[in-house]
């Protein structure tokens, strides 16, 4: 079957699960994980590129088709001196199980200069994905999009009439983290540790994890008040130390600040505030984090710590110290909170942990971690007697 034998779907907003805004571009649609109003707000360049990059975004439809095909524009990111990212992965699921994968070739290129702190951005041409062999008959579709390229939706055909999918009646859990949530280094979409959490929990995700960016943004706080969810998970920590954004001082008032306006849309919503997992290089050591020049000269892509230990004593931010008054912030507030709870990040991903799957580089975990998290997870936020318990 030909592309000419298939029928165009109008893209509308209805066929996508895990945005929180569409953008209508002269191409198609572009998903955004933070509203417009959000976006205008903010000047950071990591945070415009990684709130488009659409992890935990989904098209969703009920069809008979046997046949779609998806046109994308991808945008492919270049770090300078490091080596090549793989293409974005496109997941196909067929009533909630695998069926199929797919990468994009072409599309935009967006060259990211780490030390300079400047994005150029290049046109480039779309692609087509073609997913063949459905089985007959009235089937939930979904195609996870790439969690770590942005990616506009161009044009959808099938074989069949599409709509959008149904509403199972699922709970939301909205979820707001580092790139550890939003899923670096994980295998595709459906391997970051916040969806594989969601599958087995039987919720619906929209993740607000924003690589480099959980820096407790007013405007995010915003998002999240503003955000449906019935269940809300925040993991802090790890992006206050590798930017050295803020001291102590600024730090508690600010954690404090975040809640408050999150509580503002969402008062008596399950809210629970996770610290950050296990990361040996700034468990007692400050940031800056920075690249390991040594190791990019060598084709190969690692952080190392920039600050000094000593630095503690004036206020510097470490993971111990982020743990501890974030523990101390929630025990605090759930004495006229309860709804609202902590844990500890290194139950996701601790010492023993670290022994067995390191961190390749210091930073973020490999597919085989963000498994074990994601399970753990589910485990530990959405099983019997939990947060998130039903």
């Amino acid at each position: 079957m030909h592309t000419d034998d298939l029928t165009t779907t109008p893209l509308t907003a209805e066929l996508l699960r895990g945005a929180l805004d569409v953008e209508r571009t002269e191409r198609g649609l572009l998903p955004h994980r933070l509203p417009a109003w959000a976006r205008a707000q903010n000047t950071d360049g990591q945070v415009a590129m990684v709130e488009s990059q659409p992890s935990g975004v989904r098209l969703a439809v009920r069809t008979r088709a046997t046949v779609l095909e998806l046109d994308v524009l991808p945008t492919k990111r270049v770090y300078v001196g490091a080596p090549p990212l793989p293409d974005g992965v496109y997941e196909l699921l067929v009533d909630g199980r695998p069926a199929d994968r797919a990468t994009a070739a072409g599309g935009n290129t967006l060259t990211v200069d780490m030390a300079a702190g400047t994005f150029e951005h290049r046109p480039g041409p779309a692609a087509t994905l073609r997913f063949a062999g459905l089985a007959a008959g009235d089937k939930d579709v979904e195609i996870w999009l790439p969690h770590n390229e942005t990616t506009e939706l161009v044009a959808l055909r099938a074989d069949a009439p599409v709509e959008p999918a149904p509403d199972l009646g699922r709970r939301v859990w909205l979820h707001h983290g580092s790139s550890i949530s939003h899923g670096s280094d994980a295998a595709g979409p459906t391997g970051t540790w916040p969806a594989v959490a969601a599958a087995l929990s039987g919720v619906d995700l929209v993740n607000v994890g924003l690589g480099g960016s959980a820096l407790l943004d007013p405007f995010v706080a915003r998002a999240l008040r503003d955000a449906p969810a019935d269940v809300i998970s925040l993991k802090i920590g790890i992006n206050l130390v590798n930017a050295d954004l803020m001291r102590l001082r600024a730090f508690t008032p600010a954690v404090h600040g975040f809640l408050d306006t999150i509580r503002e849309g969402h008062p008596a919503t399950p809210l629970l505030v996770v610290s950050p997992i296990l990361c040996p290089m700034h468990e007692d050591t400050p940031g800056p984090t920075v690249p390991d020049m040594a190791a990019i000269g060598e084709g190969r892509l690692r952080f190392t710590a920039g600050g000094d230990p000593s630095e503690r004593a004036l206020g510097k931010l470490t993971l111990g110290v982020i743990r501890d008054e974030l523990a101390r912030i929630v025990a605090q507030r759930s004495a006229d909170d309860p709804h609202l709870h902590y844990l500890d990040g290194r139950g996701l991903y601790g010492e023993a942990d670290e022994k067995e799957l390191p961190l390749p580089d210091g930073l973020h975990p490999d597919a085989a971690t963000h498994r074990r998290m994601g399970e753990r997870f589910a485990e530990l936020a959405f099983g019997p007697g939990s947060a998130f318990a039903t």
